[in-house]
């Protein structure tokens, strides 16, 4: 993805063109990010125009020091967040309950395998069948490489709590990765005696 100055100045003194140029240039990355948080592509295309709005109104606030990308996936994160925090029906989903220690951290899964034997749609598609705060806080830990702490202020929740969530996406992924490599393994079985 190019993004030249000369187009985010474009862009910041109002140039129709120049705007439709970066949301193209954007828009794949941009709607990644939102793939992994939204249940359907037409709930991602909805967060990310909101969130391409608010990366042209703070194009102002942006410093050429820092890759763009990484700057604009904040921001579409960030985006993904409040808009997640004002939805009432998923913020009585929450249970505020302080998971401080726990010792269910042991079971990890093995990534590096799990993408050698799926791919990354069906890895995305697992994660969506996730409970949405635990599927939010795998995202941003797992994917997007936010700590605990981090977590728990965007998501108004502890860091135990964060853990706790990572923890419980981590075992129900595992558990999905087995029987799904089970299945898989007896198909290719079967298919090999017949």
């Amino acid at each position: 993805m190019q993004i030249t100055p000369q187009l985010i100045q474009d862009c910041q003194a109002g140039k129709r063109e120049a705007q439709f140029r970066l949301y193209r240039a954007c828009f794949p990355v941009l709607m990644g990010v939102c793939m992994r948080y939204k249940k359907d592509k037409d709930d991602a295309a909805a967060v990310l125009n909101t969130g391409y709005m608010k990366i042209l109104s703070n194009l102002d606030k942006y410093s050429m020091h820092i890759p763009f990308t990484a700057w604009m996936k904040r921001i579409m994160i960030n985006t993904i967040i409040d808009e997640f925090r004002s939805t009432r029906k998923v913020r009585e989903l929450i249970e505020y309950t302080d998971f401080t220690e726990t010792d269910t951290f042991d079971d990890a899964v093995n990534w590096n395998e799990a993408e050698q034997q799926f791919g990354f749609d069906e890895l995305l598609k697992m994660i969506k069948t996730l409970p949405p705060v635990t599927q939010k806080v795998f995202n941003l830990y797992a994917i997007d490489g936010y700590n605990h702490r981090e977590i728990g202020e965007m998501l108004k929740m502890s860091d135990g709590t964060s853990k706790w969530h990572l923890s419980s996406g981590r075992k129900k992924l595992q558990e999905l990765i087995l029987q799904t490599g089970d299945y898989n393994y007896q198909r290719k079985r079967k298919g090999n005696e017949g």
